[in-house]
């Protein structure tokens, strides 16, 4: 509504309008013939967009989500990724596309890496976290049960697989509220790691080493980014030679975001195309390419036409 008003107020509707509604008017819209369609969304919802737009021959971005890991091998700054891994655990409640999903760490420093970030914890969020200005709300409190489901798993199987918390897990559904919650040692079968969390709910997931990580995000859907915590040059090349993401960052999470000329988008089922700067620019536009001969008899070449002699064979030969 926000964006409607503004619009409606201060720019040409002829050549931009804001569309109200849900499924039925989006439904609608996908009927008609655009030059481009860019969508953001989650993946189920972009495969519809996609067949919509592939009647009419359209071509799509799409910016979908999915799980984005955090990789953290032994020689981490344990203190510095434990503050940059809360920052975006925390930031608009973890409401974000390329938030950390989940992360898995080398178990050789997977001890160290629980007491730092638990820490470092209490050092960002002093008690009472509800009350505190710096924390945002889930969207809704539809979203907010949802989370609260896996916080409040009450299958014995299932908890286990899930992993104790290790930090939060307190929450308030009727204030859309949910503590920034960390579980300890999560399994890979658990349902919390099946599909995108959405929220400030991070498992992490114990390793032997920086290979077993790699199996396990190239066992997945392509992720729209990819976060490497390491001061290893190896292993942050491996990494980026050996998996396919739409980003990666190392040494920090979220951040890529806000470098202008870094082109930002998905790969696989996290999405296609991208955007941002001059990508943006180059999203919506057409290479046309354009050839302007001269209309002069002299600038004809004579031997381009037919009955091609043996002359005009030799010429054509030595040109082409």
């Amino acid at each position: 509504k926000v964006l409607a008003k503004a619009i409606g107020n201060f720019l040409d509707q002829d050549a931009i309008r804001v569309v109200e509604g849900g499924v039925a008017e989006t439904t609608e819209l996908l009927t008609h013939k655009f030059d481009h369609i860019f969508f953001t969304g989650s993946t189920t919802v972009g495969r519809i967009v996609y067949q919509a737009a592939a009647k009419n021959l359209t071509p799509v971005t799409l910016e979908l989500g999915g799980k984005s890991p955090v990789i953290i091998d032994s020689t981490a700054n344990l203190r510095v990724t434990a503050r940059r891994l809360l920052f975006g655990l925390s930031l608009n409640c973890s409401q974000i596309c390329v938030a950390p999903d989940y992360c898995i760490v080398v178990k050789e420093v997977a001890s160290d890496f629980y007491h730092t970030i638990t820490e470092v914890y209490a050092e960002m969020f002093p008690a009472p976290l509800k009350s505190s200005s710096d924390y945002s709300r889930i969207i809704n409190t539809v979203h907010t049960s949802r989370l609260v489901s896996f916080i409040e798993e009450s299958d014995k199987e299932e908890l286990a697989k899930r992993g104790e918390i290790l930090i939060g897990g307190e929450f308030d559904v009727e204030d859309k509220f949910i503590e920034p919650t960390i579980f300890r040692n999560t399994n890979l079968d658990a349902k919390i790691m099946q599909d995108e969390i959405f929220g400030p709910l991070l498992p992490v997931v114990e390793v032997d080493n920086v290979d077993e990580a790699i199996n396990i995000v190239n066992d997945r859907p392509k992720p729209l980014a990819l976060y490497l915590f390491s001061e290893d040059q190896s292993v942050v090349d491996r990494v980026i030679q050996q998996t396919s993401s739409g980003a990666v960052s190392v040494n920090d999470v979220l951040m890529h975001f806000a470098v202008e000329s870094l082109p930002f988008g998905g790969v696989g089922e996290s999405g296609m195309g991208c955007y941002k700067g001059k990508a943006s620019f180059d999203t919506f536009s057409h290479k046309k390419p354009i050839l302007h001969q001269s209309g002069r008899s002299l600038c004809d070449p004579y031997f381009r036409y037919p009955p091609f002699d043996e002359k005009k064979q030799w010429i054509m030969k030595k040109f082409f």
